[in-house]
């Protein structure tokens, strides 16, 4: 009778985890890639995570089909979309569009991110207890920690949403 855990089973359960934290950390990826439009990047992160992909499922499959692989598939998969987004949040491939309201440091807010470089459109707007300052500025991902503490200085009250856009035409953007 075979031993349940052998060197070689579970050598091969690492392997099969390892394959596939690769193989779902380009998939998230290849994901966030084919939402920005990146083709080329997407292309080639699709074309090698599915080749690992096809090892890691023949390794699981092949001859008797032990516990340990299955799990270590299965924990490798949800390994790699962790994985694959903290490397794609160090990427900080994209843009960003910051929203600030602010109901007394509008033009101040506004004025300390110009002197940092950043582009910014103030609208007055009218809010729930009044008159407010809307401000939008669209910043490169890896500036969006810069521009917030920027923010949060001028108004620490501030009302800031941002979300992610994908730029088409950059025309006066400068960074």
């Amino acid at each position: 009778m075979q031993s349940f855990l052998t060197p070689e089973i579970f050598l091969t359960a690492l392997i099969i985890f390892v394959m596939r934290v690769v193989d779902m950390s380009m998939d998230t990826i290849r994901i966030l890639f084919v939402v920005r439009g990146k083709k080329l990047f997407s292309w080639i992160l699709g074309f090698l995570q599915s080749l690992v992909f096809i090892i890691a499922v023949s390794r699981v499959l092949s001859g008797d089909v032990h516990p340990l692989s299955v799990l270590a598939y299965a924990t490798g998969f949800a390994t790699g979309n962790i994985v694959g987004m903290i490397i794609e949040d160090k990427m900080a491939i994209g843009h960003v569009r910051i929203t600030i309201i602010s109901t007394a440091a509008g033009s101040q807010i506004a004025q300390a991110l110009r002197d940092a470089g950043f582009a910014v459109t103030e609208i007055p707007a009218f809010g729930k207890n009044g008159a407010v300052t809307m401000l939008n500025c669209s910043v490169l991902r890896r500036d969006f920690d810069h521009a917030e503490d920027i923010i949060r200085k001028a108004d620490p009250e501030a009302f800031i949403t941002a979300e992610e856009v994908r730029a088409i035409h950059r025309g006066f953007w400068r960074s």
